[in-house]
């Protein structure tokens, strides 16, 4: 066990690191947000890009991989958006925050410090993977629902439109585009142009685990407690089960078998709080308050959580 939170300790130590800095004011929100904006629109894309742009095609475009993580994932956003819906009564834009909060997560910058840590040589395939799953499909489905839900969204080929374009200027899209590219051509990039990259890429983890502790200063365990708990058990118990049990069915689909490191990356990412952005997301909808304080229950929690999935993973 101690071998294991030799390895949790240093990413909730860096996030704790975020969170005092902050709260002494080192940081303010301000700074953060540059911060943020960093790695979102450099540091990340850099690192997406690097690990497509260096491996083969084959080795990237993994369909059991992507197949398994999008049917669980799927399948978590329709169990929550039901579930919101029909037992608790919210409103369709509100169910489908609580539903981007059990299947969306923080791939990059909780998950890629962490697989660097315990999976190093998939640990950029499975980011890369999954920002793919994350960036291209997921988020666009959530926020159409929650758009139709609030009636903002109009005809949906507008809102389809206006989806279509925001991914086209996402960054990290525009890095797995330029990475599959590069790849897929057999492009050996020039040594100073790749080292660029390397720097940028090297510093999305400690930038993006320092945004974490910081986000967290200010949000508050309150009334809201109990809701916003039933959210963090799904995505950090529900969540890495469902792709666990997709990864074990892709085989009925005639798909090969994944790598066991590749499939223990897919659950561990998976089993990630959710991401930093959610409340920012959920205040368009009036569940701010509420994705606050499951982005501060889910973090705390997850220390807890994939301590003890790492430890199963060693001990199996």
């Amino acid at each position: 066990m101690l071998a294991i939170l030799a390895i949790t300790s240093p990413i909730y130590l860096a996030i704790l690191i975020g969170y005092v800095l902050t709260r002494q004011g080192v940081f303010d929100k301000p700074a953060l947000r540059a911060l943020g904006a960093f790695v979102i629109k450099l540091a990340l894309p850099a690192l997406v890009f690097k690990a497509l742009a260096e491996r083969r095609i084959g080795d990237i475009l993994n369909v059991s991989y992507l197949v398994a993580y999008t049917v669980a994932s799927l399948g978590m956003v329709a169990a929550g958006y039901l579930a919101a819906r029909r037992f608790a009564r919210y409103s369709r834009s509100s169910s489908a925050v609580v539903a981007m909060g059990m299947s969306c997560s923080n791939s990059g910058f909780v998950g890629y410090p962490i697989l660097l840590l315990t999976f190093a040589p998939v640990a950029g395939v499975a980011l890369a993977l999954n920002m793919i799953v994350e960036n291209a499909l997921m988020l666009p489905l959530l926020l159409a629902l929650a758009e139709r839900g609030a009636g903002h969204a109009g005809p949906w080929y507008r809102l389809a439109g206006t989806l279509l374009r925001r991914l086209a200027t996402n960054p990290i899209v525009m890095a797995v585009m330029a990475g599959l590219a590069v790849s897929l051509l057999g492009v050996t990039l020039p040594a100073p142009l790749a080292r660029t990259v390397d720097l940028f890429a090297m510093a999305s983890s400690a930038v993006s685990l320092l945004v974490i502790g910081g986000t967290l200063v200010g949000l508050h365990i309150g009334p809201l407690a109990r809701r916003a708990a039933l959210i963090v058990v799904a995505k950090l118990v529900g969540h890495p089960l469902a792709v666990w049990a997709a990864l074990g069915g892709v085989s009925l689909l005639g798909l090969p078998a994944l790598d066991p490191a590749l499939a223990m990356a897919a659950v561990l990412l998976a089993a990630m709080p959710m991401l930093s952005i959610y409340p920012i997301l959920a205040q368009a909808y009036g569940e701010e308050a509420l994705a606050a304080t499951v982005l501060l229950l889910g973090t705390v929690a997850s220390f807890v959580t994939l301590s003890a999935l790492l430890w199963w993973w060693r001990s199996a």
